[in-house]
């Protein structure tokens, strides 16, 4: 194959798309993304970003309009409306960041220090953007921007309606400490957006991996409990002596090793579920002469499609059943705090179908599909909903004047890859928002 950005599209989708496509550049994206990383969004306080957000694409020409969840968070959308004929698609990415930019938050569970890149302030590197969230997830909420703008300025007759949403809450939280509602993250953004209207027949959610997702992995929080004996340090040689500390360390080796094998037994399609041990909780630290009676560990176990959060609830209580045999008098326990199940869309949809065809046409070949994920997004919000929904995004940076670590690739984006994103989302909904219902309701689901 050649590279044709707008190859199998007919002349006059070709001449629409070429004609948004003109109003992409370089400058644009580059103000766009500075714009979305120099306003603060932790999960909880997207509420500014969603503003500017509305405003910009209002100025673009949208009927464009903030969506609060409560006083602090908010939702962005915006809509170009069609005539009625064709189905509605929807281009989506979330607003809210992994970490807060603050050191009273941040720290010392993100490094050291808080590094340039880990605060709420763009720095452009030639092509290279920097901020907290400057590439997941705010390089991808500026390329739908940058498509919707586009779109809008080429005057498109549309068909159906194209819809530009802007989900808060998309990161795998709950509430900081500074919150007053539990369910801030998860998708609550994104689950709002859908249960108060903004709907449509198809979605495109923009997050990282150059590849074309139609399935990925949903996740299950459990609290496990390690039990052990409250006692005083100047009585162990006396008392009987069981540290719930020591024991939970046990307990998180096993399951390091345990996360592995299940792994193994689970991956499937295009998804290789983990699960970690990510935090600790047990003890005074201002008083540390006692030991606690409890240990808490949290977990996060990912699923795929094909397991329900039911049957991993089971298989990991199984598992600590295992372990509570083989080491007698351990004491552990687990609750699931929280699950959100995977989801798929089938590969014959036509939002999967639209958005391959405009992959291999920007590469000019077979599309590549990326296996071993377990990241989960709020795809699995909109599928779960009953939308056909794809994952597309920009490949992590790996050329940069700086080491590039988990936190540096997500806080790293490329001007280039933008501007390849954005063409990628300008096909994909030219392609659909300027046919008829009847043409797509034909199409294998």
């Amino acid at each position: 194959m050649t590279s044709d950005p707008l190859a199998g599209l007919d002349e006059r989708r070709r001449s629409w798309a070429a004609e948004a496509t003109r109003h992409i550049s370089t400058d644009r994206l580059r103000e766009l993304i500075t714009g979305l990383v120099d306003i603060p969004s932790p999960t909880g306080d997207e509420g500014p970003l969603a503003t500017h957000i509305a405003d910009t694409l209002r100025s673009a020409g949208c009927h464009a309009a903030t969506q609060p969840l409560d006083d602090r968070q908010a939702n962005a959308w915006a809509r170009l409306t069609g005539d009625g004929t064709g189905p509605d698609l929807m281009l989506y990415a979330p607003i809210d960041t992994l970490t807060v930019g603050e050191e009273s938050e941040d720290l010392p569970w993100i490094g050291p220090e808080l590094r340039e890149d880990m605060r709420p302030a763009a720095t452009v590197y030639d092509d290279l953007v920097t901020g907290l969230g400057a590439s997941n997830p705010k390089g991808h909420a500026a390329c739908v921007m940058m498509a919707t703008e586009a779109i809008a300025r080429a005057g498109i007759p549309l068909t159906g309606d194209l819809v530009a949403a802007f989900g808060a809450g998309g990161m795998p939280t709950n509430a900081r400490p500074v919150g007053t509602r539990r369910n801030t993250g998860q998708g609550a953004g994104c689950s709002f957006l859908l249960e108060q209207g903004v709907w449509t027949d198809y979605a495109v959610i923009a997050k990282p991996g150059w590849t074309v997702s139609w399935d990925e992995v949903g996740l299950v929080w459990f609290e496990v409990s390690v039990h052990g004996t409250h006692t005083y340090a100047g009585s162990r040689h006396r008392l009987p002596y069981d540290n719930a500390i020591a024991r939970a360390g046990e307990v998180a080796r096993y399951l390091e090793e345990w996360f592995v094998e299940y792994a193994e037994r689970h991956t499937s399609g295009t998804v290789a579920p983990q699960g970690i041990v990510a935090s600790v909780r047990g003890g005074w630290p201002r008083m540390a002469a006692v030991t606690p009676a409890v240990c808490t560990l949290m977990v996060d176990l990912r699923i795929s499609p094909d397991t329900t959060p039911m049957q991993v609830k089971r298989e990991f209580m199984a598992a600590l059943a295992d372990l509570r045999a083989k080491e007698p008098g351990l004491d552990v326990r687990a609750e699931m705090v929280l699950a959100i199940p995977g989801t798929r869309t089938p590969r014959g949809s036509w939002i999967h179908r639209s958005a391959t065809a405009a992959w291999e046409a920007l590469e000019g070949r077979e599309h590549e599909v990326i296996a071993g994920n377990s990241g989960a997004t709020d795809a699995n919000i909109l599928r779960g909903r009953g939308i056909p929904t794809v994952r597309v995004g920009m490949p992590k940076v790996t050329e940069a004047p700086f080491e590039i670590d988990f936190t540096r690739g997500m806080n790293t984006v490329s001007l280039r890859a933008m501007e390849k994103l954005s063409r990628h989302l300008i096909r994909t909904a030219v392609d659909t928002v300027t046919r008829s219902r009847a043409e797509l309701e034909g199409a294998a689901e």
